[in-house]
């Protein structure tokens, strides 16, 4: 009897240690309480910053959707600028220097016509105010011997006139070349390329050689051959209208 006794006693086990896991947990709690308490968390701040995060990693349509952003407590301190109050000064800016431009060149195209107009010279010369800016066309006639690159001495006057008209802009210039579809095939000119880039390079350095004070770098020069015809070559008067050389003065502003 004493035996099972025994035996059923041993069965129990140790749970003195029960008694400090519990202090321990108490100790915790406590610490736990003592660091919450001392935090002092904003909950405001705390809940932006988790909107930001949401918004981060998540793409979230509350904030996205929203019509403005959350306002600072002090009405006094400085805030951001919205992106619209920024942008329509902007617009409004760029759209009263665009209608300065437009009316400049205008006034060019003005001179420019009277001087067409004075001298004789419709057949040879003409402008166009396009999108890109203003264009003075020029027959090839006007300014070079057939299937040469070098001026003729009385196209000098033009270009002296254009150059004193180009001096007080401030705009890009852009001097192209253009031929009809005759090939040419000399030593010097293999193809309409060299012809009509060589005629754009010369008359671009006439421009620059006048002591007008003309910037180079607002200057460059290109051939387009007979790639960009204004008629068709089939014709005899396609073809005087396809040679020519054209003088782009660029815009700054666009709408």
């Amino acid at each position: 009897m004493s035996k099972k006794k025994k035996e059923h006693h041993e069965e129990h086990a140790d749970e003195t240690w029960l008694i400090p896991y519990s202090d321990l947990l108490t100790l915790l709690l406590a610490l736990f309480i003592v660091l919450f308490a001392s935090a002092q968390v904003d909950e405001k701040k705390f809940e932006e910053i988790r909107t930001q995060f949401n918004v981060a990693f998540s793409g979230s349509p509350a904030l996205l959707n929203s019509p403005k952003p959350p306002q600072p407590d002090n009405p006094n301190s400085p805030s951001i600028p919205q992106l619209p109050t920024i942008i329509e000064p902007m617009q409004g800016a760029n759209e009263k220097a665009y209608m300065q431009e437009t009316a400049q060149l205008v006034e060019l195209k003005k001179t420019l016509d009277k001087y067409i107009s004075e001298n004789g010279l419709q057949g040879d010369l003409s402008t166009a105010l396009t999108e890109d800016g203003l264009l003075i066309r020029i027959k090839d006639a006007a300014l070079f011997p057939s299937g040469s690159a070098e001026l003729r001495p009385e196209s000098r006057r033009l270009g002296e006139q254009i150059a004193k008209l180009l001096s007080p802009l401030t705009q890009r210039v852009t001097v192209s070349g253009h031929t009809d579809n005759m090939p040419i095939n000399t030593r010097e000119f293999p193809s309409n390329w060299e012809l009509s880039s060589r005629r754009a390079v010369n008359f671009m350095r006439f421009l620059l050689a006048q002591d007008t004070g003309l910037m180079p770098a607002r200057f460059s020069a290109t051939g387009y051959g007979e790639f960009r015809p204004l008629a068709g070559n089939n014709t005899t008067e396609g073809r005087s209208s396809n040679r020519r050389v054209e003088v782009l003065i660029q815009r700054n502003y666009h709408p």
